[in-house]
């Protein structure tokens, strides 16, 4: 059994070789995660998204891109999170999926997941930042693509999957599963381009 796992954890990495290697919003690429990944332990983590059938929902490469701002930093270009955080790791990616599955998010690209604290705080990242105490991902949505159905999922289904939904003036869409809430451009749920629905308290980053 140990044998067919570790043989399904080099065929996804091989997969991500094959078919990561496209056009791509980050720099970060397949060929530099090789690079990476050859000098640091990442088994572990690969296993536990294989056990977790959630191996593939992200490529390998992309769910451990620090931040954006590495290069500025001084930091690496990967990471990956505490063991602790494991369990906000497969929540996460659980929503990723289930929001697939539903149509909501197919195509997208994630630039950004864990952050140390010191990287986080180089980067400009929130004090309390979820890239950094939990899971969170930032994605990227092809030019032109609506973000309003994840508006619909998230006041329709949010609250049950303690989604956290962002938007920056960047464009970049945050994602986590660290607490039921949603921001705009200044961190706050009043500039957020989702409606909160009637009731929600509104709350900030």
């Amino acid at each position: 059994m140990l044998g067919w796992r570790r043989a399904g954890i080099h065929a996804g990495l091989l997969l991500t070789l094959l078919y990561g290697a496209q056009a791509s919003a980050d720099q970060r690429d397949v060929y530099l995660f090789a690079q990476w990944a050859g000098d640091h332990e990442t088994r572990a983590f690969r296993q536990m998204l294989v056990d977790a059938r959630l191996y593939g929902v992200v490529p390998i490469y992309q769910l451990l891109r620090s931040a954006s701002d590495w290069r500025l930093c001084s930091a690496e270009p990967f990471a990956v999170a505490p063991a602790a955080q494991w369990p906000a790791v497969r929540s996460t990616l659980q929503l990723l999926k289930t929001l697939a599955d539903q149509g909501v998010l197919r195509r997208y690209e994630v630039v950004s997941t864990y952050r140390d604290p010191r990287l986080n705080r180089c980067a400009g990242g929130a004090i309390d930042s979820a890239h950094m105490r939990a899971f969170a991902v930032d994605v990227l949505l092809p030019p032109g693509a609506d973000p309003r159905p994840l508006c619909s999922f998230w006041q329709a289904q949010g609250k049950a999957w303690n989604m956290g939904l962002g938007r920056y003036p960047s464009g970049r869409i945050h994602i986590d599963t660290a607490g039921f809430r949603t921001w705009g451009g200044d961190f706050s749920a009043h500039s957020s381009f989702c409606t909160l629905p009637a009731g929600t308290t509104p709350q900030s980053k």
